[in-house]
């Protein structure tokens, strides 16, 4: 239990990337008062939880409705989750914010940012939605684990909001060194979980191979 509690904060702490986001809000908000940031951080935050509570939830049965075995899954989510660790480790620029820059571009164009860029793609992104998906499969119907991916979900959603109401200061405080040294140790270990995914995915395909056989 504590084990998957701990392997679901820190899958989601990194897909989710409240740090990242907290810079960007920082750069996207710097003439607004505590006021309005503390309004559209709390709108982005809910909307991205309830997107990615759904996911975990519903994500699931919905693929196993697509004929979505959970081996493959776990192997496309175990994919999925690399390649983000990969640019994570690296700390490449263009990927730094999970924005394109097309994407960056509308956003320092729109009044309303709470939900894009922010609620998505920024918080409620590919990656954070494989993940939900992947940990909700790796519970395997056990209700308790699945609290648990719920409970970290919502951990760090808390931690994302009270992190992007204070990002103006948070941005002063750590610098780009400092972002960047965080990320790379959560890059790390998210490789370190997709990795682990991908072997379990794997692993399952094939002893149900020998099974059919």
């Amino acid at each position: 239990m504590i084990a998957s509690l701990l392997s679901s904060l820190t899958t989601f702490f990194a897909t989710i990337g409240p740090i990242e986001a907290a810079v960007l809000f920082a750069t996207l908000t710097p003439k607004m008062d505590r006021t309005a940031r503390r309004a559209i951080a709390t709108k982005a935050t809910l909307i991205a939880g309830v997107i990615l509570l759904v996911f975990t939830l519903l994500g699931q049965p919905l693929l196993r409705q697509l004929g979505v075995s959970i081996a493959a899954l776990q192997t496309a989510g175990g994919i999925i989750l690399l390649l983000i660790a990969i640019d994570m480790v690296f700390a490449k620029p263009t990927s730094a914010f999970k924005l394109t820059p097309s994407e960056g571009a509308e956003a320092q164009g729109k009044d309303e940012i709470a939900v894009f860029p922010l609620a998505t793609p920024l918080l409620a992104g590919p990656g954070a939605m494989s993940s939900a998906i992947l940990l909700a499969a790796n519970a395997h119907g056990d209700p308790a684990q699945l609290a648990g991916v719920i409970a970290a979900l919502l951990a760090t959603m808390v931690l994302t909001l009270a992190l992007l109401i204070a990002a103006h200061d948070l941005n002063r405080l750590l610098g780009i060194t400092a972002q960047r040294v965080l990320m790379r140790v959560f890059g790390i270990l998210l490789a370190a979980i997709a990795v682990q995914a991908v072997f379990t995915g794997v692993g399952a395909a094939l002893t149900a191979a020998r099974i059919t056989l």
